[in-house]
């Protein structure tokens, strides 16, 4: 199947690692070019060499905190690849921990980097994109259902979840598509690193698996191929959807 992808440009924030390089090879494999952003400088120039090089993609060390990152990823953008169809929107997750145990600075700080960072991403590049481009919000499984020990992802993000169907109702009239992913139990360093906590990483591992209908965690590859399709002219007609990823691990309609 031809998703269309051939010479597009594609945003890809923590693009570097995880979710967002799995995302980012996959629009690259299919033609597409990127620019992926993450906060090591190191780790950037070795992810511009994994698709490619400088041709397909270009690096940048960024903080999605920071208010101005935002158009400055946009701004090099359009500078090195003279057009922007799309971006996925993947601010990482904020610190574990249950409501009672996290204190205001968190709140703060998370609320700076993964809320208004990803309001800011989106708006940034609406403001470029022309008829056809799109615009993928990463969520998490607790946009829909609470998940233990994450209080703060639980708190933000059914809020991003909410901003992800408001800007797909105020940018449709211009062609643009604006959507949400929801990520389960992905083979990630950051969910690896949530099973760490437990004190019996194994343990947690498979009891986690047994909740999934599927049985097991999903690998990166899994969720970046959905995520490009979703972005690619192939989709043309999603928009303000938020699609599970997650095995079946959600249970709700």
């Amino acid at each position: 199947m031809d998703l269309g992808l051939r010479d597009r440009v594609y945003l890809v924030t923590g693009g570097t690692r995880g979710l967002g390089f799995a995302t980012a090879r996959a629009l690259v494999d299919d033609g597409a070019r990127v620019v992926v952003s993450g906060r090591d400088e190191k780790r950037a120039a070795e992810a511009v060499a994994a698709l490619g090089g400088p041709e397909r993609a270009l690096g940048i060390a960024a903080d999605n905190g920071d208010s101005g990152t935002a158009e400055r990823l946009v701004a090099a953008a359009l500078a090195r690849f003279e057009r922007l169809d799309g971006a996925l929107v993947s601010v990482g997750g904020p610190p574990a921990g249950t409501i009672d145990a996290v204190d205001d600075d968190q709140w703060r700080e998370s609320f700076e980097s993964v809320f208004l960072g990803a309001v800011r991403l989106a708006r940034a590049t609406s403001a470029a994109l022309h008829a056809g481009g799109a615009i993928g919000f990463v969520l998490s499984s607790s946009a829909r259902q609470p998940v233990p020990g994450l209080g703060i992802s639980n708190g933000l993000r059914p809020g991003l979840a909410g901003v992800a169907k408001s800007l797909a109702d105020e940018l449709g009239p211009r062609g643009i598509r604006v959507f949400g992913l929801l990520p389960g139990r992905i083979d990630t360093d950051r969910v690896r690193e949530l099973d760490d906590l437990s004190g019996d990483a194994e343990a947690t591992r498979a009891r986690q698996s047994e909740a999934i209908p599927l049985g097991r965690y999903g690998a990166p590859e899994e969720f970046g191929r959905v995520a490009a399709f979703a972005l690619s002219p192939a989709a043309s007609y999603l928009s303000g959807l938020l699609i599970p990823i997650d095995g079946g691990l959600a249970r709700s309609l």
